[in-house]
């Protein structure tokens, strides 16, 4: 009679063992499945929040140009850079702020040389981090982007706009710190600062309502045009990227000319625990896998030496030994299967509310360390996929494979009368 055929016939003679053999392989199946998921899902989300909060590395040179910052911020390291070139203007059609407290008697007219409005040039206004923190706020239009590089834009502080009566649209002239240039300035955006107007006298480029912030091209052109960058801020993905970034700063601006300090404290507060579930996730598919396999190959080898005298028949009338064991293997891999597919409709029903359990307290918190935006983590996606799926049952097979063979390593070593003579 053919194995395959004997196999089958012996799963249902013997109902309530495959009833017990079926209930192990869906919980071996089950478990292996939801580490699986649990890894892939620890992985999407790991990834999210590498996009969202990433690593702030922060760079500080004597005559740091825009173009050296450009040209590092176009590594591949970095996702978004910042840099910050700060200058003094005058204002041309308009007029700045000043504060409501008398001048003290003797105080210097700096504020006059240099220009009472505080032009700050930037690529990316949203990576300040008053702008990250949601302290300030805009309250109408955008805030400064990388696509404003060519152009003369301003954002302007919601106190300025209200002296002048400006909204976003309107055109403002500003005149370059030297006298030279005057720029003229679309308003693209007006924003909010929640800090207060000082009690005593503050000259005007300190008051935070006489703050712009413009593209770098723009506050070069507003400024003396030899300003310097005061620092740039890089965002990159992980922390192990910060050494990369470093050698490539070096090979730019020179050894030990520059200060370079990292500040992934969001990134361990709100991804490493993410990279710990994903990690216990992988150890738990080793673990039942093992435990799977040498379960398994505990209950052939009982039934093995339950169904010793029906070997020793089958021997005896000539059948090969290698059959027998495939006869095993097949017994158990025909209970592997269905028990995948039931594990497949456990997954699909219950991965989910796992994944919040497990995942879901990473997942919509606020990032609030110093240097990050404040972002949230995306939560959880739990998905059965068809690979996943194929997964497990590649294991699950192997698993029976294993369980069948090694136990059946002892039947190649007897012969029928050893087999049917042994009562033991």
């Amino acid at each position: 009679m053919n194995f395959v055929k004997r196999a089958a016939m012996s799963l249902g003679a013997r109902r309530s063992r495959t009833a017990a053999l079926l209930a192990i392989f869906v919980v071996i199946c089950t478990l292996l499945l939801a580490g699986f998921l649990l890894q892939a899902a620890a992985a999407r989300q790991e990834a999210d929040a590498q996009r969202a909060i990433g690593v702030d590395v922060t760079v500080k040179r004597q005559n740091l140009t825009p173009a050296l910052a450009d040209r590092l911020g176009a590594s591949d390291l970095v996702h978004r850079y910042n840099p910050e070139l700060p200058v003094r203007s005058w204002a041309r059609d308009f007029t700045p702020l000043a504060s409501n407290a008398p001048k003290p008697g003797g105080a210097g007219t700096e504020e006059k040389e240099q220009g009472p409005l505080a032009v700050n040039g930037v690529r990316d206004s949203g990576m300040l981090l008053p702008f990250s923190y949601g302290s300030t706020k805009i309250t109408a239009g955008r805030g400064i982007t990388p696509e404003d590089a060519a152009r003369d834009v301003a954002v302007i502080e919601q106190r300025l706009a209200d002296e002048n009566h400006l909204k976003v649209g309107d055109t403002l002239r500003v005149r370059s710190s030297d006298g030279k240039r005057t720029v003229r300035l679309t308003v693209v955006g007006v924003y909010q600062d929640p800090m207060r107007d000082p009690p005593n006298w503050t000259p005007p480029h300190e008051l935070p309502g006489n703050a712009l912030y413009v593209p770098v091209n723009t506050a070069r052109k507003a400024g003396t045009g030899s300003e310097t960058v005061s620092e740039a801020v890089f965002k990159i993905a992980s922390p192990g990227q910060a050494k990369q970034l470093h050698a490539e700063a070096e090979r730019l601006l020179g050894k030990g000319g520059f200060d370079f300090r990292v500040n992934d404290k969001a990134y361990r507060d709100q991804v490493r625990p993410i990279q710990r579930v994903g990690t216990f996730a992988g150890l738990i598919v080793w673990v039942i896998a093992l435990a799977g396999a040498l379960i398994l190959g505990l209950i052939v080898t009982l039934q093995i030496r339950e169904r010793r005298a029906e070997l020793g028949v089958l021997l005896s009338m000539g059948e090969k030994k290698w059959k027998l064991i495939g006869q095993h293997a097949v017994e158990v891999a025909a209970v592997a299967l269905p028990a995948v597919a039931i594990a497949a409709l456990a997954g699909s029903l219950a991965g989910q509310s796992a994944g919040d359990a497990l995942l879901g307290g990473q997942s919509g918190k606020p990032v609030t360390s110093a240097g990050a935006p404040d972002a949230e983590i995306a939560p959880p996606v739990v998905r059965v996929e068809p690979a996943t799926v194929g997964r497990v049952a590649g294991i699950g097979l192997g698993i029976s494979l294993v369980s069948t063979v090694i136990p059946g390593i002892g039947i190649l070593r007897l012969h029928p009368r050893s087999i049917l003579t042994d009562t033991e």
